[in-house]
Order: C-alpha cells, then structure tokens, then sequence
C-alpha cells in the first residue's frame, strides 16, 4: 500500500472513531459532530482508494463528485450514490446554525458509514477492525 493511502486511511479511521464516541455518548450527545465525521470518514476513504489506483482526487467535500472518480475503478459503487448525497448534505447542513442533527440522523449517518466503511477497507486490502 503506498504511503499516502496509508496516511489517508489513519484520517479515516479517526473519523471513524469520533463517529463512534459519537454515537454512543449518553451525556451531551453531539449529532451534527457524527453527521459531520460520518462523512469526513467516507470521503478521506474515497480518496484513499484513488489514490492507491495512482487517479488523480478532486478536491471536494461533495462525496457524489469524488464517487465519479471513483466508479470507473469500482462500478458497483454507483449504488452508494444517494447514500453518499445525504452524507454530503449533513456535513454542511449541520455545520452551521439554523439546523441541527437529531438522533435518527447520527443513526442513519453511523450505518451508512460503518457499512461502506468495511466496503472501502476490503477494496484496499485492508481487514476490518474490530469495533
């Protein structure tokens, strides 16, 4: 694995992480902070896997953009897409006042991540943790 897809799948991990404390923090429970990581996770993943096939990333946080960079690698993955268009809009909806995440949403956030996550990490060789 090249060092800069290693480098990209420890930020994912401490993504990962932080989704995790996340979402099973019974005080002070911060669910635009999961949305928010949720996405950073899938992203610096997507990334991970470009630039291990030596493909050139866009720099954006918009996961649908980097996924058309992605699918001529992976096809399948296309499926992902609407997943990965919500995971983009709670990254910016709830970093800014006006909006918040509720419970239900750091849930669905945590699923969409933890799946695809394991998904990513087989496409880079990589075993899945336990977590």
């Amino acid at each position: 694995m090249k060092a800069e897809t290693k480098e990209w799948v420890a930020k994912a991990e401490g993504d990962f992480y932080d989704v995790l404390r996340g979402i099973r923090a019974r005080k002070h429970p911060n669910y635009d902070s999961v949305c928010f990581h949720a996405q950073q996770c899938l992203e610096k993943y997507l990334k991970a896997r470009l630039v291990e096939a030596g493909v050139p990333y866009p720099k954006t946080h918009d996961l649908s953009r980097i996924l058309d960079a992605v699918v001529p690698l992976e096809p399948m993955w296309e499926t992902w897409r609407a997943d990965l268009n919500l995971l983009t809009s709670f990254a910016v909806e709830y970093r800014y006042p006006g909006e918040s995440a509720i419970k239900k949403d750091a849930q669905l956030a945590y699923g969409i991540c933890r799946a695809l996550r394991t998904r990513l990490r087989e496409s880079l060789g990589l075993r899945d943790p336990k977590s």
